[in-house]
């Protein structure tokens, strides 16, 4: 920690006359992620970060970039320059100068929408120069936190989401026999919660502004943080992404708790001699007691390989801590202990369980090796055809070769060139001739009849016939028997092929005798996507009847043709990537590809009152659509797309809750175009889109576990019956999910009727 303390108090003074020459006042383009680390590092002193609202969040160049991070996903390529729109909305000077003076009053930036008996209450939007403060907050608390974060610390980080957190589980936890998922009753952060976390930024920040700015922020519920709900990290627009910053800091102090109890279970496993562990003699297997965790967001994961009492001791002192030090109010009941080889547990949207490594590497079924043998077969059979015919196209390509010089010779003189082609030609019969004869040597039982020919029987092998002959004669008989037994005895051959099959033999004994090894002293970790919960989200959707076949989905006949594809299309390929990294995820692929599918199909067939063959015949099972130019184009993700899809890159992916929730049906109106209300979009409009919400159209409460999806999120019951002006660009991101909710001045809603 000295060492962590004294490298910081120097880095300012090293960063200072950088950061003077390399960011000006007036920046036009906005920071690097390299130049806002150092302008905030520029402000660090005597251990703490002082005045940061000020003297960083203040800059233009600060806001500029704020702007622009909120506006990646949402602008579109040959807009205007960046700070032209936003210029256009705000003025930044004026915003610096509010900020500076503290005088941004956040209340007058908050639009305020009833829920019309909505559970949740009233939902609170900032507007978009609310937004671009509170994105620039966001930014340099990343700066000043993210390093100090624990490894296992997910959600709210860049490049540590969902799947990293799943790669984790999957790659370094071994042999676990014990887990417990930390749960908490539905509950919001209340002023002691915000108080607490108020004292936590003050041992790392001396600004007293910011902290007032925090405060007012939970006051006006621009920032709510619900612990034990299914809205943090879905894309919904009642949060923030402020948010998971600030929960990532309330939790610090619990993180360091784990990890101190990590490394005391480390230092206290006894170490054995590495002789002794899986020597042959003694059959010794030694499994350190270890201690995982992983935590995203308000989801807390521990994972043991010890006994139960110690998952017992652990759970306590943990829970103890949550609720004495962090006043949260922990669910008890549904917090237990489970096997970690005999029971499931849910974590981010998936179900985690120990197998054995022969469960995640099945090996083939009878079927599949019955099936790979008649694929070899296949393979040898079209190999010698191919032989075969390459052998009879040379005889006859030769035949005419040799025809058409005999005929050419024979009516003259001979050929005339001027350039000289005996070296290629003799390359091409070389290669012809060596070809043919490794063939034939490759052949065992032709090599063994000729050798049985060449050798067998030959009177000159007699002794009293050999003294009669002449050296010359018996000394090339010789010479030719050793270029017989060198080259056409089979015994060598068949000697390396058995030697071989040997070899294969063992090294399959061998991988068995691992395998069952491993099955018997390894457990790893297998994850699984929730397919009785997607299953139930589908006939809740109305995907599919109640005897689980694909049907159409009435209220989707209101949109254009295209959009009701994109629409499903946005769901599919949503659903694809968020579980791309599931041991079972051919079983999504299969939803995706037939129920998903079908009923895009039923319901482009139901709306123009046609039958299910010709809306295939019309559109494809591709789903293909053309554009004014004739150009056919695919959204839908084909059905060799998703059978070519696989595990991909670490991500964080939103969940498909947003898209399975949500229903835009465009309308036509008569006023003056309006601008886009994505994020700094120069585009105007006509067309607005009514948001039509799940919850509201099936008349269910999503608070009722019974009739809604376990752990499925919905959209703010506010947001109903709204219209959003969007141009053409926006809706088809919005419907593809590129884009959601969050990337929208939500606030900026026009009522419609």
């Amino acid at each position: 920690m000295l060492t962590y303390l004294h490298i910081m108090r120097r880095i300012p003074k090293l960063l200072k006359p950088y950061t003077t020459l390399q960011l000006p006042q007036t920046q036009q383009q906005p920071l690097t992620t390299h130049q806002l680390k150092s302008l905030v590092l520029s402000h660090y002193s005597h251990g703490k970060f002082n005045n940061i609202l000020q003297n960083v969040v203040a800059l233009p160049a600060v806001l500029l970039t704020a702007c622009h991070n909120l506006s990646a996903s949402a602008r579109l390529p040959g807009s205007r320059p960046l700070l032209d729109s936003v210029s256009a909305r705000f003025s930044v000077e004026s915003m610096c100068r509010e900020i500076r003076e503290n005088r941004f009053d956040v209340a007058a930036s908050c639009v305020i929408l009833t829920g019309n008996g909505s559970p949740l209450g009233p939902l609170v939007l900032p507007n978009l120069k609310l937004k671009v403060l509170v994105e620039a907050v966001r930014m340099v608390l990343e700066v000043v936190y993210d390093e100090r974060f624990v490894t296992f610390c997910y959600g709210g980080r860049v490049g540590m989401g969902r799947h990293t957190a799943v790669r984790y589980l999957k790659n370094s936890v071994e042999n676990p026999s014990w887990w417990f998922r930390v749960r908490f009753n539905r509950h919001r952060f209340g002023n002691e919660h915000v108080e607490r976390l108020c004292s936590v930024i003050q041992r790392k920040l001396n600004d007293v502004v910011l902290i007032g700015l925090i405060k007012r922020l939970f006051e006006c519920e621009v920032l709510v943080i619900e612990l034990g709900g299914n809205s943090i990290g879905r894309g919904f627009p009642q949060e923030c992404g402020l948010c998971s910053v600030l929960m990532n800091v309330y939790f610090d102090e619990f993180d360091r708790e784990i990890q101190e109890i990590r490394l005391r279970e480390n230092r206290e496993s006894r170490e054995m001699d590495p002789k002794l562990v899986g020597s042959s003699d003694g059959g010794v297997y030694y499994k350190p007691v270890k201690v995982y965790a992983v935590r995203y967001l308000d989801e807390i994961l521990l994972v043991t390989s010890g006994k139960r009492m110690m998952a017992m001791e652990l759970k306590n002192s943990l829970l103890r801590s949550l609720e004495v030090d962090l006043c949260l109010d922990v669910d008890k009941v549904n917090t237990a202990i489970h096997s970690a080889t005999e029971e499931k547990i849910e974590f981010v949207g998936m179900e985690l369980q120990a197998v054995p490594p022969s469960v995640l590497r099945r090996p083939m079924t009878e079927k599949a090796i019955r099936a790979r043998k008649k694929y070899l077969r296949q393979k040898e059979v079209r190999a010698m055809e191919l032989r075969n015919a390459r052998q009879r196209n040379r005889r006859i390509l030769g035949l005419k070769i040799f025809k058409h010089v005999y005929k050419k010779t024979k009516q003259s003189d001979g050929f005339k060139f001027d350039f000289s082609i005996e070296n290629e030609v003799r390359e091409i019969f070389k290669s012809w001739a060596d070809e043919v004869v490794q063939e034939f040597l490759d052949n065992i039982d032709e090599c063994q009849e000729w050798h049985r020919k060449l050798s067998g029987g030959d009177f000159l092998s007699l002794a009293h016939i050999r003294n009669q002959l002449p050296p010359e004669l018996i000394d090339a008989y010789d010479n030719f028997q050793e270029q017989v037994d060198k080259y056409l005895n089979p015994v060598k051959a068949r000697k390396a092929i058995e030697e071989e099959a040997e070899r294969m033999r063992k090294e399959e004994e061998e991988r068995y005798a691992k395998g069952t090894l491993e099955d018997l002293t390894r457990l790893c970790m297998k994850v699984e996507a929730p397919i009785i919960l997607i299953r139930k989200a589908v006939k809740l959707v109305g995907f599919t009847n109640h005897m689980g076949r694909p049907r159409p989905i009435e209220f989707l006949f209101a949109l254009e043709d295209t959009d009701i594809i994109k629409w499903y299309a946005g769901i599919a390929r949503r659903w694809l990537d968020f579980y791309c990294c599931c041991h079972n995820f051919k079983a999504v692929k299969t939803i995706v590809s037939y129920h998903l599918r079908f009923s895009c199909i039923l319901t482009l067939a139901e709306k123009h009152e046609s039958t299910k063959h010709e809306a295939i015949k019309n559109f494809s099972k591709d789903l293909k659509v053309y554009d004014l130019d004739g150009n056919d184009e695919v959204y839908f993700p084909t059905e060799k797309e998703v059978k070519m899809m696989g595990d991909r890159n670490l991500s964080d992916p939103k969940p498909v809750d947003g898209a399975l929730s949500l229903a835009v049906i465009r309308l036509a109106s008569d006023e003056p175009p309006t601008p886009c209300i994505a994020h700094f979009c120069d585009n105007t409009t006509r067309v607005f889109y009514r948001v039509r919400l799940l919850q509201k159209c099936l008349n269910i409460n999503p608070l009722d576990k019974e009739k809604w999806v376990q752990g499925m999120g919905t959209i703010h019951e506010s947001l109903d019956q709204k219209c959003l002006p969007l141009c053409a660009d926006h809706i088809h991101d919005l419907y593809m999910g590129r884009i959601n909710l969050q990337d929208i001045d939500c606030a900026s809603f026009a009522d419609v009727d």
